[in-house]
């Protein structure tokens, strides 16, 4: 079917008391995962790609953006469920532009280290251009601290429910990312969130909320996150973390085919390992967001 409208997505979520999982993919065979979870809980669901990693300079080979749209917009053309399409977590204004002119109808500037003056600017800019386009936009208030240490690092910052609402008033966003006690690329473990503060950010901020850093979240704040209003939950690190344990235990069969490692499709095929990694990782979560069944 095709991309289904975000708001409308928004509006069912909220109505329905549950939230839509981003289940971030990076190649065909983790988006091809994605999907077969989505259809086989028939749940609707955020596909899309990470816009930080996209656009980094510092890549070895130049991406090409559309590419990825015309992947992703392939994706939900042929899934049984409804698909929204997301360029997630982009500090290049130029990148998020982009990417709602070549087919995402969800894109999301985030700029931690912007002053708070000037991400207010920026995304004001890209929320017109892309309402004009028909696209919806996802921005971030607060900052995440990071586990990708193995540790959660010190700093971060929570958001602020009082500013939280006055962005939102000077922006238009169509959703509003929070940080509540939610961590960035937890490798392990999980920790429970704010309610207190979540709670005074949904009393002030009539938007859809939404939590980054899915991995790293107790399963039981979560629900209860998703009971105050969460409508979108982020997962990544959890699905890679799955994806690279099977396709490095099919690259140790030992198997000098290269066609049985690479397309055949069978047993020891690590694009299929990879695939199937994804698709069990994400149905191991997707019930705690009340979105299975949903279609």
């Amino acid at each position: 079917m095709p991309l289904e409208s975000i708001k409308i997505l928004m509006q069912r979520a909220r109505a329905g008391g549950y939230a839509l999982g981003y289940f971030e993919s990076w190649n065909l065979e983790s988006l091809q995962g994605v999907i077969d979870a989505a259809e086989v809980s028939r749940a609707p669901i955020i596909i899309g790609f990470n816009g930080d990693f996209l656009s980094r300079p510092s890549r070895r080979a130049t991406e090409r953006l559309a590419w990825y749209a015309e992947l992703g917009r392939a994706a939900a053309q042929s899934a049984a469920v409804p698909c929204g399409l997301i360029f997630n977590e982009c500090p290049n204004d130029d990148w998020v532009r982009l990417a709602a002119e070549v087919g995402f109808n969800l894109i999301m500037p985030a700029d931690p280290a912007a002053p708070y003056e000037d991400y207010v600017r920026r995304v004001q800019g890209i929320t017109h251009h892309a309402h004009a386009l028909g696209v919806a936009v996802e921005a971030e208030l607060g900052e995440l601290p990071c586990g990708a240490s193995g540790e959660v690092a010190p700093g971060g910052e929570m958001t602020d429910p009082e500013i939280a609402a006055r962005f939102v008033a000077a922006t238009d966003v169509d959703l509003l990312a929070v940080s509540v006690g939610n961590v960035h690329i937890r490798l392990a473990g999980a920790q429970a969130l704010d309610l207190d503060r979540l709670n005074a950010i949904r009393r002030r901020v009539d938007r859809p909320l939404v939590l980054h850093g899915g991995t790293g979240i107790d399963a039981d704040s979560l629900r209860q996150a998703i009971g105050l209003g969460v409508t979108k939950v982020n997962y990544g690190t959890y699905l890679k973390q799955h994806y690279l344990r099977a396709v490095r235990a099919a690259l140790a069969s030992g198997e000098a085919n290269p066609h049985e490692l690479l397309g055949i499709g069978g047993p020891q095929d690590v694009m299929v390992a990879g695939r199937l990694a994804v698709r069990d990782a994400v149905l191991e979560r997707i019930e705690n967001l009340g979105c299975c069944g949903r279609t």
